[in-house]
């Protein structure tokens, strides 16, 4: 047996900004306490989420990934609690902004950088603004606790990016997230579509997902508001749910999963030995010729 406990903190985020970080840290140690070893903080925690409307002023919140000083904080909070830390942060590299990843080891090592790769645009989320696509490909990370791959929300609704990282040995994948309401259409609920989309990552890669999502209701000057719905969640090997938090409270979720188990029945599927990437040249289109 090789059993690894996953956290996902969940939380409202303001412009109080010391606060927020205080808060994360809080609930990371909470985590730690409760046995988790591998703990995901949702996308952007260090601020509001400032892509609801296009602001210039908002690029001041980025810094270069090289001694950021929220890395830095958390890279320590890693080492003495002896946990994995994916952190998301705003990353300025020379003229250009990215959503960015740094993972950080039990031991407080950084690993590596993962920028999003994609970044969506519409109403509420005006990402194009604020961030280039990401230029690392896919990454995954041996870790003191499995191979693990990240991708950074607009990226969990593609098929293609958790497949990518299944194929280079992730044992889990893992998706920081703010995601909610849609303003034009305050009547819908996405929800639903969001967590099913992710539980079939993993099922069809048979490895666990765990996603973190924000809560709260965050308005912008110009007063488009997007209210998060929070509901992060850890799905099994099958897709089934292990842990899911509710839509509008802080709080965080924990379940354990057998890393060995899980690789024992992925072999025995066949799922990657059967693939045919002779047929599969259309995906590599944007029109599918």
């Amino acid at each position: 047996m090789r059993q690894i406990t996953l956290a996902a903190p969940q939380f409202a985020c303001d412009w109080d900004l010391p606060a927020n970080a205080d808060k994360a840290e809080a609930m990371v140690r909470e985590a730690a306490a409760q046995g988790a070893q591998v703990i995901l903080i949702q996308e952007l925690f260090a601020t509001p989420y400032f892509c609801i409307t296009q602001r210039p002023e908002y690029f001041d919140l980025a810094a270069p990934m090289e001694g950021h000083p929220l890395i830095a904080r958390f890279a320590d909070l890693a080492r003495d609690l002896g946990v994995v830390l994916p952190l998301s942060y705003f990353e300025r590299a020379g003229p250009a902004f990215f959503n960015s990843m740094a993972m950080i080891d039990a031991d407080g090592r950084v690993l590596g950088n993962y920028r999003k790769s994609h970044i969506p645009q519409g109403p509420g989320y005006e990402e194009k603004f604020f961030f280039s696509p990401g230029d690392t490909g896919f990454r995954v990370w041996q870790t003191a606790f499995g191979r693990i791959g990240v991708g950074i929300c607009w990226d969990q609704w593609f098929a293609e990016c958790a497949r990518a990282m299944a194929l280079q040995g992730a044992e889990i994948i893992l998706y920081p997230t703010a995601i909610g309401s849609e303003p034009p259409s305050p009547g819908y609920d996405s929800q639903p579509h969001w967590e099913m989309v992710m539980r079939g990552h993993a099922a069809g890669n048979i490895l666990p997902v765990m996603a973190a999502n924000r809560i709260g209701r965050e308005v912008a000057p110009e007063g488009v508001e997007v209210t998060f719905y929070g509901s992060s969640f850890i799905a099994d090997h099958q897709g089934q749910l292990l842990a899911k938090a509710s839509r509008d409270r802080a709080e965080i979720i924990t379940a354990t999963v057998d890393l060995e188990a899980i690789a024992d029945l992925r072999r025995s599927w066949g799922i990657f030995r059967d693939r045919r990437v002779d047929l599969y040249s259309s995906v590599q289109t944007l029109s599918g010729a």
